[in-house]
């Protein structure tokens, strides 16, 4: 019994590999598998007999990575990716609108303090560059904690600085 690869199984459509980079196999040596099909367009299968066929490679292969690109391949791979587009972090503007919208989702009422003491606390005195995930998973942190305490879910300065201690991973003074 056979099964077909991942980049067969995209044939026709979209193969998203998210986190590249921090898959099993070496980046340099699965794009270096690919590089090949990706500009021929064709791939070749083996069976275990030693038998080889043609087959299609018509997939819109999406990479995502935290990674710098350099640190995965080299410049003869990034030719042949056709587009790279680099997602920057939210305008802090941006990142109030999804606090806001994240807040409701969870039925936390939102407080305009919130977002100064998030920003200087943790971002501006850490370093730490604002990600438009970081609301939903600090509100989660906020949830757990209430739940385990057996608070409302009501932001307080204490409530929150704890569950971005907790998200950040800052233990540079007691926890609240």
């Amino acid at each position: 019994m056979y099964q077909a690869p991942f980049q067969l199984k995209a044939n026709g459509g979209v193969l998203i590999i998210d986190d590249f980079g921090r898959q099993r196999i070496p980046s340099r040596d699965l794009l270096n598998r690919w590089i090949v099909p990706l500009e021929k367009r064709i791939d070749f299968l083996t069976l275990h007999t030693g038998g080889k066929f043609p087959v299609p490679f018509d997939c819109l292969l999406i990479l995502s990575t935290n990674l710098a690109p350099k640190d995965l391949v080299e410049e003869a791979f990034m030719r042949r990716i056709h587009y790279k587009i680099h997602v920057l972090g939210p305008e802090q503007e941006q990142y109030v609108e999804i606090f806001r919208r994240c807040s409701e989702e969870r039925n936390i009422p939102f407080a305009d303090w919130a977002m100064p003491q998030i920003y200087r606390d943790f971002y501006a005195r850490m370093g730490i560059e604002p990600r438009a995930c970081h609301p939903r998973d600090i509100l989660d942190h906020f949830m757990d904690i209430a739940t385990f305490l057996q608070a409302e879910p009501v932001l307080t300065p204490e409530l929150l600085d704890r569950a971005c201690r907790s998200y950040f991973l800052d233990d540079t003074s007691e926890q609240a």
